[in-house]
C-alpha cells in the first residue's frame, strides 16, 4: 500500500530535474563562469550536435538536441 503511495511521489519530484533546460538560460550561467575567471575574448554559441568542429563543448540545452560550445580568442568576423 505504501508503494502506491511512494512512487506517485518521486515521479513528481524527479519531474523539474529532467526539465530541459533552455539555450539562453545555460549559456548565460556559463558566461557568466567564464567572465568570472577573467577571460575576455570567446565565443560561445548554441549548436546542432555534431557541428561542433574544433570548439570545445562546454553544455547541452533543450532536452540534449542542441550543445553549446566554446573557443577561446575573437570571433571571426
Amino acid at each position: 500500500m505504501k508503494y502506491l503511495i511512494v512512487v506517485p511521489v518521486l515521479a513528481l519530484a524527479a519531474t523539474p530535474a529532467l526539465a530541459a533546460k533552455s539555450c539562453d538560460d545555460l549559456k548565460a550561467e556559463i558566461a557568466a563562469k567564464i567572465e568570472k575567471k577573467g577571460v575576455k575574448n570567446y565565443t560561445l554559441e548554441a549548436v546542432k550536435k555534431g557541428e561542433e568542429g574544433d570548439r570545445r563543448v562546454v553544455g547541452s540545452c533543450e532536452g540534449g538536441k542542441k550543445i553549446l560550445v566554446y573557443k577561446r580568442g575573437k570571433a571571426a568576423s
